[in-house]
């Protein structure tokens, strides 16, 4: 604090005078510690590009509002553009509402089946698949620390690859995409990246995905819609491998990434490496799951896979969707309320 007011030359920052400070200060210290690049956005062409949490992709034409975009600017030395103003706002759940009739289909609508009824008032619908799936979903490979995490997950694209079964590694991040880039790199692996950073290459790094001996890394980008074509030799070798570098807040995501395998009656393996130092997990019980790990007397570098950790970290997610499925919920219901206060203060303009 005094630090501030030295610096502005002001007597006191809690002033209401220097409400306009204090607004910028806060701005500065969220870009600076709670805003990461190649995670949140991506700076490319002098641009800050904010990247879609659940798809991996690039939003372009969205800035981040009430001058963060602008803090964001300064903290990356790009050109500082002029703030945006937010005019009008809906929630996509009342927007939706809007439509007399809806309908859709996905591979992933069972794990929000509740929000579907509560939201919408709409069932949701099991249709089985065409062919019977093939992918062997093996249980979570647990860790104590990332680093052992990545060291596995090389460990285990490098036994894939030289047995020419073709592998999909999904992380949450650009920087762990680029990470594990680096590691396959020094280990003499071929691969390709799929990020926000090379969208534009995104239908040739797909098409390629399920050859033979193929190795990509790619973000959420391929984690959803898209359908990844096996040769006749990546078939013999055992079909698609797909390795999760982490649990994902939504089981949605993690699901989706797990479908990119065993389509179509295709075989095809999947498995997600965690450690407990992965976000998730520290929010959820890591200290708890360490016990475990020292009660079993677990070596360094050495995973351990239980059902019961699996179902902890199902839970883990299941808490915060339903964490996360409140918040919509309240945030909707405000705004149903604002529209329905307006619209009966127009009529009554009207009226009088």
């Amino acid at each position: 604090m005094k630090k501030v007011e030295q610096f502005f030359h002001i007597e006191n920052l809690a002033d209401p005078e220097n409400l306009e400070i204090q607004h910028n200060i806060i701005l500065a210290l969220r870009a600076h510690n709670l805003m990461f690049k190649d995670q949140d956005y991506v700076v490319k062409d002098d641009e800050v590009l904010i990247v879609d949490e659940f798809t991996g992709r690039i939003m372009p034409g969205r800035r981040y509002s009430d001058g963060l975009h602008q803090a964001i600017e300064a903290k990356e030395h790009v050109k500082v553009k002029r703030e945006s103003k937010t005019l009008a706002t809906i929630t996509f759940q009342n927007f939706f509402n809007k439509f007399d009739k809806k309908a859709g289909m996905t591979g992933t609508a069972l794990t929000e089946e509740k929000e579907f009824r509560d939201i919408y008032g709409m069932d949701v619908v099991e249709i089985p698949t065409n062919k019977p799936v093939a992918r062997i979903d093996l249980q979570d490979a647990v860790y104590a620390t990332k680093k052992e995490k990545f060291k596995a997950v090389v460990d285990a694209v490098k036994e894939a690859h030289e047995k020419g079964q073709p592998v999909l590694v999904g992380t949450i991040t650009i920087e762990t995409s680029e990470l594990l880039s680096g590691m396959l790199k020094r280990e003499g692996i071929p691969h390709t990246v799929l990020n926000a950073k090379f969208h534009e290459k995104e239908a040739e790094i797909v098409a390629l995905a399920g050859q033979h001996g193929a190795v990509t890394i790619a973000t959420n980008m391929a984690g959803r819609g898209t359908d990844i074509k096996l040769d006749d030799e990546a078939k013999a070798a055992g079909g698609l491998k797909i390795i999760g570098t982490e649990r994902h807040e939504s089981r949605r995501i993690d699901n989706q990434l797990r479908g990119r395998a065993g389509r179509q009656g295709d075989p095809g393996e999947s498995q997600f490496f965690i450690s407990l130092e992965d976000d998730l997990m520290r929010l959820f019980g890591s200290e708890r799951l360490m016990g475990v790990f020292n009660a079993l007397g677990v070596p360094e570098g050495e995973q351990i896979q239980h059902k019961m950790l699996t179902s902890a970290i199902e839970k883990a997610q299941e808490k915060i969707e339903a964490n996360n499925f409140g918040i919509r919920k309240i945030f909707s219901s405000m705004t149903r309320w604002t529209m329905t206060e307006r619209d009966y203060l127009q009529r009554a303009y009207e009226g009088a």
